[in-house]
């Protein structure tokens, strides 16, 4: 029997389906078939030490301990000038080894001085072309800075050390830093502050919005140092180096430590 000729299009249109189906049947039972467990979606375990971040809180808190120092750091020399640099450097070396031998008079070790910088320079005159064409360099000479840096463990001899350098041809000075020959115990008492106002202060957060501090999450430190650091220049020492010593005042020195800590809260 021969179908009309207006069937023939849509039962040939279904057989690509029927295959389909019939390929995907047993992929389907195989699926239905499978193990309960292999059914159910595959879920992440949770960390144990994983923290929503809406639970959280970052505190920044800082200790300050202000005390008096006991050890002064100086930073002085002497800057020469010649036409060369071999008398330059000579000049230099003369008077150099004249402030070596105050500061060893003054009570200081060799280890408490060191060179903290040294150079040689030429040095140049500018002067007007005659044609009028901008400037024209001249060699004038050679600088030569040696510069040291003593630590003086007695405040009480700062001024007659200073006034023994200038005698001694000392002519640049760079400033005076005072410290604590050991400042572990103040440094610590300003951690101890830093910690104290932080927890104290998160206390209060998680109080107000109605949580309470479970734990520390993640802590760090940044420390410094303050202090006053006295400048003057060497002309003004030389003048003052008369029957009495220099003034010189320690004053108080500052360590400061800053802790930021980031808290877990729970209610």
């Amino acid at each position: 029997m021969k179908f009309p000729m207006v069937l023939r299009p849509a039962i040939r249109s279904l057989a690509p389906l029927a295959i389909l189906a019939a390929l995907a049947a047993p992929a389907a039972c195989a699926q239905i078939s499978g193990p309960p467990s292999a059914q159910q979606p595959i879920m992440a375990a949770a960390h144990p030490n994983s923290i929503q971040p809406e639970t959280t809180l970052a505190i920044s808190a800082s200790g300050e301990v202000r005390v008096e120092p006991d050890t002064a750091f100086v930073s002085l020399g002497v800057r020469s000038e010649s036409a060369t640099a071999e008398g330059a450097m000579a000049a230099n070396r003369e008077s150099m080894a004249d402030v070596f031998a105050a500061l060893r008079s003054a009570g200081l070790e060799d280890r408490d001085i060191q060179t903290s910088n040294f150079s040689l320079q030429p040095m140049y005159d500018y002067i007007d072309r005659e044609d009028g064409r901008g400037n024209e360099r001249v060699l004038r000479g050679y600088g030569v800075s040696n510069e040291v840096s003593a630590k003086i463990s007695d405040l009480d001899d700062v001024g007659a050390t200073l006034d023994a350098v200038v005698t001694a041809g000392g002519n640049t000075f760079n400033g005076i830093r005072f410290a604590l020959e050991d400042d572990t115990a103040a440094r610590d008492e300003a951690r101890r502050m830093a910690m104290e106002t932080a927890l104290a202060r998160a206390d209060l957060y998680a109080s107000a919005a109605g949580y309470r501090v479970a734990r520390i999450v993640t802590m760090s430190e940044r420390e410094s140092r303050q202090g006053p650091q006295p400048m003057m220049e060497m002309a003004q020492a030389r003048s003052m180096a008369m029957a009495v010593d220099t003034p010189i005042a320690g004053g108080e020195v500052g360590y400061t430590a800053q802790v930021n800590i980031l808290f877990e809260l729970a209610q």
